[in-house]
């Protein structure tokens, strides 16, 4: 039987070591478990083209038990005396494992709608070792310590990768330092807002107010804020019943304008000063997640990043792969908030990317049901919005950035570097001596068709904006702490985890 522990993960300071993560106990046992396709723990993976921090190169990688313990390259690789197994992927690209900041796996409460078990199934078939999942969609939300011991608790023998948590920073916990403090104790990684309504009951929209205060409790942890920034404007006045029609894409996006992205981001600048050294907040970091809007909102971040702001960006492959003039009437597998804008706002989201204004990608992986979709009716507006897309990330990226000159370590900066320091995960991140063994096998050279024929593992195939599309990049195996946990299928056992108690 395959036995984990929660383990407290080394993050940006002392205070952060209660951080959960999913590991292996003991990686002798790794021989005998059924959470690996591996029958032995200390190997080496060769490859002609292997992305490290200092370089694409020609070598090896040692593992043994979770960690990489040597780097070495060709002609070092043929003079050294070595023991362990063999493994030659050719002229495969050997990555860091993909670092996935924002995902809705949905459980507790909504397994319906996706669920650990199919959710990580998904992120090991598309190269990602960590999912951080996100403290909303499932119910209830994650913004107490009581609610983040269910997460614990319905993530026990379903998992296939590593899984960390955000909480959440709501109206009732945002002035209680107590119960935040508690939270983040409890192994939350950093805390999750809206400053527009969530969609979600039980997880209510927060102010400037709010956000001020739960950055003063996260400077203490050296943890981040993230935020979705949009505030409802009254754009929404502008839709005609009589005239404009809900299956029609146009109409949606008249809904939630650019103008929803600037106003909350000139909020957050309002408080982000305190994140600069010598503030009051100094040691906390804000994020704006998902953004869509290149112009304006992007604009206004860059002066305050430039004078010491803490803040980071993230945008997502549907932004960069979409544009609203291609999405058809009805077709709402498309529809998200914020909304994919057109294809002038697409070119310059990856040239903001592409010049660093952008740091990282993430999925924001958020499945429903197929009828809260919508399919049939088509209606935009009243369709649940969220894009699944959790195993396609790096084929997405690979795919529509080469037009772009997107390299390997592009790449692997935006997917699993820049992630790995946003969420405190030291031994994360990068192919280097150390480090935990996550590692993605993939061959940019090979094309296949995401169809009905295609093994997908996230819950509901049919509600993907993917689907149909061929793409470049086929994920070929994935390794978690050095268990080969995907190569085409699934290691037969999922993780048991009990928690570790200091």
């Amino acid at each position: 039987m395959c036995r984990l522990q929660w383990r407290l993960f080394p993050m940006l300071t002392l205070l952060a070591s209660s951080l959960f993560l999913f590991y292996f106990k003991d990686s002798s046992e790794l021989s005998l478990n059924k959470c690996s396709l591996l029958p032995y723990n200390h190997y080496w993976i060769t490859s002609k083209r292997i992305v490290t921090p200092h370089g694409v190169i020609s070598g090896a990688v040692e593992v043994e038990g979770e960690n990489i313990v040597s780097i070495v390259k060709e002609d070092d690789w043929r003079r050294k005396s070595r023991t362990g197994q063999v493994i030659d992927y050719g002229e495969a690209v050997i990555m860091p494992g993909l670092i996935d900041v924002h995902a809705h796996l949905d459980e507790p409460g909504r397994t319906e709608w996706e669920g650990f078990l199919s959710g990580t199934k998904a992120a090991a078939a598309g190269g990602i070792t960590t999912l951080i999942d996100m403290p909303l969609n499932s119910y209830p939300s994650t913004v107490s310590t009581e609610t983040l011991k269910l997460k614990l608790e319905a993530a026990k023998k379903r998992i296939h990768v590593d899984v960390g948590f955000w909480g959440g920073l709501v109206p009732e916990n945002a002035f209680n330092a107590t119960a935040l403090e508690a939270l983040l104790s409890a192994g939350a990684l950093g805390l999750k807002s809206f400053m527009c309504p969530s969609g979600i009951n039980d997880f209510p929209m927060t102010n400037s107010s709010h956000i001020k205060e739960g950055l003063s409790v996260l400077a203490k942890y050296k943890r981040p804020l993230l935020v979705h920034a949009e505030i409802q404007q009254d754009s929404h006045l502008d839709i005609d019943d009589g005239k404009d029609d809900a299956r029609s894409y146009s109409t949606y996006l008249k809904t939630r304008p650019p103008s929803w992205e600037e106003a909350a981001i000139r909020e957050l600048l309002a408080v982000t000063k305190d994140t600069r050294t010598g503030g009051p907040a100094e040691g906390a970091h804000l994020h704006v997640v998902h953004l869509s809007d290149a112009s304006t909102s992007l604009d206004l971040l860059k002066a305050p990043k430039d004078n010491g702001d803490s803040i980071t960006i993230e945008t997502c492959p549907h932004y960069l792969a979409f544009s609203a003039e291609e999405i058809q009437d009805g077709d709402t597998r498309f529809k998200c908030a914020p909304p994919i804008r057109d294809a002038a706002n697409k070119e310059k989201l990856w040239e903001a990317l592409m010049e660093g204004h952008i740091d990282m990608l993430s999925s924001d992986h958020s499945p429903t049901v197929p009828e809260l979709k919508l399919l049939d009716e088509g209606n935009f507006l009243k369709a649940w919005g969220g894009i699944s897309s959790l195993q396609f990330v790096l084929p997405v990226t690979w795919s529509y950035g080469r037009k772009y000159g997107v390299t390997w370590e592009q790449i692997a900066s935006w997917w699993s570097e820049r992630p790995a320091k946003l969420a405190g995960l030291d031994l994360k991140g990068a192919i280097a001596i150390g480090n935990h063994a996550d590692i993605v096998v993939w061959e940019p050279e090979v094309e296949f068709h995401i169809n009905d024929d295609y093994p997908i593992y996230i819950k509901h195939p049919s509600i993907s904006a993917y689907l149909g599309r061929r793409l470049s990049g086929k994920v070929a195996a994935t390794f978690v702490r050095g268990n080969l946990v995907f190569k085409g299928h699934h290691a037969p056992a999922a993780w048991m985890s009990l928690p570790l108690l200091l």
